[in-house]
């Protein structure tokens, strides 16, 4: 197990730095300035320069690339600007910011949008799929599948809308979407993100009852299951014992990335209830060319969806006895 862990965080490593790469190349085939953004209205070419110098992007690419790697791990300097400490994302071209400092500022949000949908998408997804594949063939599994098939054809920025209109504003069933620290006021924290949990969970739900209801009917007719009925344990035992536990290794690893790109940001979501969490932060940062800030946002984005891949993988031989990590 150790040398496993070992061997994918390294593989994690070498895949985050190639992503900040080519982010980092991507972003100079944009033809804007940010020293001129960063700069103001009134900005001379002496300010300019003096910007450029600060900001650091008066080297070659590859050389700016460079200080940002060496900024992780022994901090940067940006001249008038102040200094940014190790671990170092970089310094806002927009804000005037370490970029690390405003994204921790915006992930409580986004972690609360993220886990709280989950938690609901999870449960009536898997759920909902375990019913439709006990009933295959009655009403409850064509019901659970027409609703499924309708569902996952649902897009947030319609959906939100649409619910924010009557559920908010025509009938006041709930609350505008809003954040409260959860430490402030729990029931404040649950009540403005109610909605964006059930409409995201109204989407995800659908692919969950799918990929869950497919999985247990081709595990249901495996030899092993059929094998542990004839020795005459009762259907439950066999369904929660062996069929559940054999279906769940597929639906765990796309939960996994699932979870991973909430946290990265639902910049849809957040867009669209007016959130200011880490998606919303990303937008922002492409509309304003704001390297650094894009940058960190999408190495969040990714470190997060490798992080919940490597621990989908450790946890697989607790889900499945059938398989062991070498």
């Amino acid at each position: 197990m150790f040398r496993f862990l070992v061997r994918r965080v390294l593989g994690a490593m070498v895949i985050l730095l190639i992503i900040s790469a080519v982010t980092f190349w991507l972003f100079y085939a944009i033809p804007r300035d940010p020293a001129m953004m960063s700069c103001g209205k009134n900005c001379t070419p002496d300010m300019l320069k003096q910007v450029r110098h600060n900001l650091g992007i008066d080297h070659p690419v590859p050389v700016q690339y460079w200080y940002w790697l060496k900024g992780l791990f022994v901090g940067r300097s940006y001249g008038d600007f102040g200094n940014c400490n190790a671990p170092c994302l970089g310094y806002s071209f927009a804000n005037r910011e370490p970029v690390l400092g405003t994204i921790l500022d915006r992930l409580p949000l986004t972690l609360s949008l993220a886990f709280g949908s989950a938690v609901v998408f999870l449960v009536f997804g898997v759920g909902t799929g375990m019913i439709a594949a006990v009933k295959q063939g009655k009403w409850q599994d064509k019901v659970a599948s027409s609703a499924s098939l309708i569902g996952s054809s649902l897009q947030i920025y319609f959906v939100g809308y649409i619910a924010m209109y009557f559920l908010v504003a025509k009938l006041g069933v709930l609350d505008n979407p809003s954040y409260t620290p959860i430490t402030d006021n729990p029931l404040d924290w649950a009540s403005g993100l109610l909605l964006p949990w059930l409409v995201l969970a109204l989407i995800w739900t659908a692919n969950y009852t799918r990929m869950t209801r497919s999985q247990l009917v081709e595990t249901l007719t495996e030899d092993y299951v059929r094998t542990a009925r004839a020795k005459g344990l009762s259907r439950r035992n066999v369904f929660f014992r062996f069929a559940w536990r054999g279906a769940m290794g597929p639906i765990v690893t796309i939960f996994g990335i699932d979870l991973g790109t909430l946290i990265g940001g639902a910049m849809i979501t957040e867009t669209v209830f007016s959130l200011q969490g880490v998606g919303r932060l990303a937008v922002d940062a492409v509309n304003k060319s704001d390297l650094p800030m894009v940058l960190g946002v999408t190495l969040l984005s990714a470190g997060a969806i490798v992080l919940f891949n490597i621990v989908v993988d450790a946890v697989y031989a607790l889900i499945d006895p059938r398989i062991r990590l070498a």
